[in-house]
This record gives structure tokens, sequence and C-alpha cells, in this order.
């Protein structure tokens, strides 16, 4: 299991973080929602904007960056970056694959959809391509259980997969193209694949 208890040793750390304009005036609404004295509150969604201005990464100075901006001691940041694993204390590539394998994906096929990550990037979980565009991590639920097996893929969603349709996704990101998230298989969202199965007769 990987120490999540401080940023990792060993990454090469920019010396320096500051919110860039557009980032600023979104972390000063954050802050502005929450009572004078209590602008710690904001924590979460400050580190949120901090790793994206980063590039899907969270280094050491944007986490005292906002741990300024919040007047937080930097170790109490330190403590939320460290707890969440939607926070990356260390580069990921361009694509960054979670590829979920608790109980309901994986009863559904998880294990197809790694091996294919595997065999069509030529990696192991936990690990990035040499040209830095995809990273592979496995993680608990992720909350699409009813279409399992799935991935996240950065903010999206892709779901319904199998070994195949995972590798044709992994190739069309390789060409430059972007699925459209969601279910891969005729489906709408998270309705029965079958077509409906109940209320069929209700007249218009």
């Amino acid at each position: 299991m990987t120490d999540r208890s401080s940023p990792p040793a060993g990454v090469d750390q920019p010396e320096s973080f500051a919110f860039a304009p557009d980032y600023l005036e979104k972390a000063k609404a954050y802050i502005a929602k929450y009572p004078p004295g209590r602008q710690a509150s904001a924590v979460l969604p400050l580190l949120d904007l901090a790793q994206r201005q980063s590039g899907n990464w969270l280094p050491q100075a944007a986490m005292d960056h906002v741990a300024e901006l919040l007047d937080m001691p930097r170790i109490r940041v330190y403590e939320v970056a460290t707890f969440y694993t939607m926070f990356n204390l260390a580069p990921v590539g361009t694509h960054f694959l979670q590829l979920c394998t608790t109980t309901p994906c994986w009863l559904c096929g998880s294990d197809d959809v790694v091996r294919a990550c595997q065999d069509e990037l030529g990696i192991g979980v936990g690990e990035t391509t040499a040209d830095g565009q995809f990273t592979i991590a496995e993680v608990e639920c992720l909350g699409a259980c009813c279409n399992a097996p799935m991935l996240q893929l950065n903010d999206d969603y892709y779901e319904d997969l199998d070994y195949d349709r995972t590798r044709a996704l992994l190739r069309a990101l390789k060409e430059g193209q972007r699925p459209e998230p969601g279910p891969q298989v005729d489906r709408q969202t998270s309705a029965p694949i079958s077509g409906p199965t109940t209320l069929t007769t209700i007249k218009a």
C-alpha cells in the first residue's frame, strides 16, 4: 500500500507556486462562501484548483500556497492532501486511468480491463508510460457499480468495458481522439441494456 502520510520523497518539486489570475479568482469565490474565520473550510476546493493548475498533481509548494491563502498551518493542509486519494502527490500522465477493481467491477470483469491496459500500454499498475501520456492506478469503488466494469479517465467515467472496448478506448486516446464518456455499449445512462422492463404500456 502506498504511503500517503507525507509528500513523497524523490519527486522533483517546483520551488514556488502561485495561483494564476483565473484560478485565483475561483479560489477567492470559494473562500467567500464561508464566514470570516472559517476560511479553512475551503481547503478541498482550493487544493483541487491547485492540482488542476499544476497538471493533475499537487506539488508541496502548491499546498504551502493554499495554507497561506487560508491562514492554516501547513501541516493541516498536508493532512488533508495526504488523506484523500483524489489528490496526486506525484506527477501522473496526461491520461490518468483509475481502474476500479472493487467487488462489483471484479465480478463483472475488471481483471480484463486491467489486463487490457497493461497489454496496450506496456506498463503495470502504478506506472506511467515513457512518453508521460498514460498512468495506471488501481482504486476502490467509484460508484458506477450498475455499469461495471468501469474506469475513470481524468474527470470522466467510461463504463460497461471489457478487454476489447478498453483497448479500443486507449488506441483512440493515443490517436488524439476523445471517445464519448459514459456507457460503452448501447445503454441509456444506467438503464437496463435489454431496454425498459416496467411501465412499458403507459400511453402518451
